[in-house]
């Protein structure tokens, strides 16, 4: 796959990450596994239906799941999509090592 690619790829990834309200329930996600809707909103003050809609734009970034156990709808960490962002990152830092060393040799010259 191409850098252009990967990075076209990860864009939905870091435009799902990009709202505060959905990057904690990811955090939440990462800290206590599958949860629960109803885990999920205990304790704040955002609606089930908020949070289901930003399970939705996290889903459909890749970087959740649903299942069902039992009539309970769990939801849970899609960690490839969050290695899958990182190595992009990663790609966009090297190369911007590579045009600070650039400009390091041309101004020493």
């Amino acid at each position: 796959m191409s850098k252009n690619a990967a990075w076209q790829k990860s864009a939905p990834v870091f435009a799902a990450l990009g709202d505060p309200t959905r990057l904690r329930l990811l955090a939440t996600l990462c800290a206590g596994g599958a949860l629960s809707i109803a885990q999920l909103t205990a304790g704040t003050a955002i609606t089930r239906q908020a949070v289901t809609k930003h399970l939705q734009m996290l889903a459909g970034a890749g970087l959740v799941r649903d299942s069902w156990q039992g009539r309970q709808r769990l939801w849970e960490l899609e960690p490839s999509r969050l290695d899958e962002a990182r190595r992009a990152l990663d790609a966009i830092a090297a190369q911007w090592d590579q045009a600070l060393a650039r400009l390091k040799r041309h101004v020493e010259n």
